[in-house]
């Protein structure tokens, strides 16, 4: 062989080893599937490089009627834990009967591992006072608790780096309660809302807003009309909506707020690829701007830091000292 082409191999070679290590890394990390990508966006937040996440159910799709394909199952059966919305949707009623036919192995986790973790079913005020299972990852409690499992799952499926899961965790839990405490200070007491559909109940209720009306009560019930629900939004702060929702709920919420004289608050439900802590101040500050009050964000730091200043400033109401929240990935 001539000496040329003999350096050209070893210098592929060379090129090669720190691209095989990588992948090889890479692919030693647990895998966490979840149902849907707001979930994904938990996980993310929470755990960082600590882990590979992927969804299932791709944006825009309906998720209670979508259906696990081959390559999907195929995905499952690869994963070390599982994240589910609790158990109520179709896949995931299709995972729990998979788990116990031992076709997957991975640790599925079900509403009973959220509530171990205080998970909370918020009611449904308008409709008979029953469990509201949308959109319940948009409470911030209830993102913790499913973080909370997640973490022990991991730790169960890779002991030797428990302890960066328990670290991973407790950083995520810092920064989510800190959006919590900082917003919750900000909404007067006795703030009410009627709301679009169920899941919007979970982005305002931790707050302190009472959703005592939907427009669409329930998945399976047709919307109410507009003109039936202006004396009842009339009597309460906001109307508030959802920003992945179809332009003819959405049109309804804004009709309705014209007519009560209503501001309204759009927030996300269904996002992809955010952080979870992003969505949280975003739909946080949309609630105060809504209800009078003023929030600046202010990106500062660079690729590597996410780091948000929040100075929060409501109508008519005092504050002794500024509220800043610094929150660092």
């Amino acid at each position: 062989m001539k000496e040329g082409n003999f350096l050209v191999i070893i210098m592929i070679i060379l090129l090669l080893i720190p691209l095989t290590g990588t992948v090889s890394a890479e692919s030693q990390k647990p895998l966490v599937v979840t149902t849907i990508s707001p979930l994904a966006g938990i996980v993310t937040d929470a755990f960082g490089d600590s882990v590979r996440v992927e969804y299932i159910i791709p944006p825009g799709a309906d998720p209670h009627e979508y259906q696990l394909t081959t390559s999907q199952i195929e995905l499952l059966q690869k994963a070390d834990v599982i994240v589910t919305t609790g158990g109520h949707l179709p896949i995931e009623k299709k995972i729990a009967e998979l788990q116990k036919e031992g076709v997957i192995r991975g640790r599925a986790l079900f509403i009973d591992d959220y509530k171990r973790n205080g998970f909370r079913y918020l009611k449904e005020h308008w409709y008979n006072d029953k469990d509201n299972p949308h959109g319940v990852w948009a409470d911030p409690y209830n993102a913790l608790a499913i973080a909370k499992a997640t973490e022990e799952a991991l730790m169960q499926a890779d002991p030797a780096n428990a302890e960066t899961y328990e670290v991973d965790y407790e950083s995520f839990k810092e920064r989510v309660l800190s959006i919590v405490l900082s917003y919750r200070a900000l909404v007067k007491e006795n703030t009410t809302a009627v709301i679009q559909m169920p899941p919007d109940q979970y982005a305002i209720e931790w707050l302190g807003i009472k959703a005592v009306a939907a427009i669409k009560p329930e998945e399976e019930v047709p919307a109410i009309g507009v003109d039936s629900l202006v004396k009842t939004a009339m009597k309460t702060s906001m109307v508030v909506y959802t920003r992945e929702s179809s332009d003819q709920l959405k049109s309804a919420a804004k009709e309705l707020a014209a007519k009560s004289g209503k501001p309204t608050a759009e927030v996300s439900i269904f996002w992809s690829d955010k952080p979870y802590t992003q969505v949280l101040i975003e739909n946080s500050a949309a609630v105060v701007n809504a209800l009078g009050g003023k929030v600046e964000r202010i990106p500062v730091g660079g690729t590597d830091v996410t780091t948000y200043v929040i100075i929060s400033l409501l109508v008519g109401l005092v504050l002794g000292t500024a509220i800043g929240v610094i929150l660092k990935k």
